[in-house]
């Protein structure tokens, strides 16, 4: 259990005093922090230092520092954001410290500040769509149709399509030129209905 009296320690976003703890400068290497982890977990065990109370304390630093730098994740947040982003990922989680730290910023408070003046927080786009001029016209909104609907009006046109079908009979007069017989006689070359050659007048016997 942690001592009320001692003091708490703030939190920054350097991200130096872990390093510090295990007497390293920022940027070391895994090999860096396990060898100093050793080292100095065994000076300052409390089975080896019975009579001094400020040994388990920092014993518990020394355990508290190994555990964020041997953790690629907490590290990375560490370096960048420092011992605040590990509260902010905590409490929200990992994804959530980029997020947290660029809300933080000034600009994109003033961003925010900005827009919300604009668009009266945000009030159905400046109070009632800037008096009707921004309003989504009536038509532009979506509408449901039932299948079933859609299926019964394709089937009605069909149907009425099926009604509306004009059958022609073949007319007779079709095949009226190959069953009618010739009734007229050729014509020769010359014009002429009759044969070519006059007719003989035969004597009476």
């Amino acid at each position: 259990m942690e001592d009320p009296n001692r003091p708490q320690r703030k939190m920054s976003r350097a991200g130096e005093s872990l390093y510090q703890v295990l007497g390293l400068q920022k940027g070391a290497s895994q090999d860096e922090i396990k060898k100093a982890y050793r080292k100095l977990a065994l000076r300052h065990h409390p089975d080896k230092n019975p009579d001094n109370p400020e040994a388990a304390d920092k014993f518990k630093d020394i355990n508290n520092a190994n555990s964020i730098l041997s953790d690629e994740n907490k590290r990375r947040i560490y370096d960048e954001y420092g011992s605040m982003g590990l509260y902010v990922a905590e409490q929200f989680g990992e994804e959530s410290v980029k997020y947290y730290f660029l809300m933080s910023k000034w600009w994109f408070k003033l961003l925010v500040c900005c827009c919300s003046c604009i668009t009266c927080c945000c009030c159905f786009c400046c109070c009632c769509f800037c008096c009707g001029k921004c309003k989504p016209r009536e038509g532009d909104e979506d509408y449901y149709i039932d299948p079933e609907d859609l299926e019964n009006e394709l089937r009605q046109q069909e149907a009425e399509e099926e009604d509306n079908v004009i059958i022609i009979q073949p007319s007779s007069d079709a095949g009226k030129g190959e069953s009618t017989p010739i009734v007229t006689q050729p014509h020769s070359a010359n014009g002429s209905s009759g044969p070519s050659n006059p007719p003989i007048a035969l004597p009476d016997k």
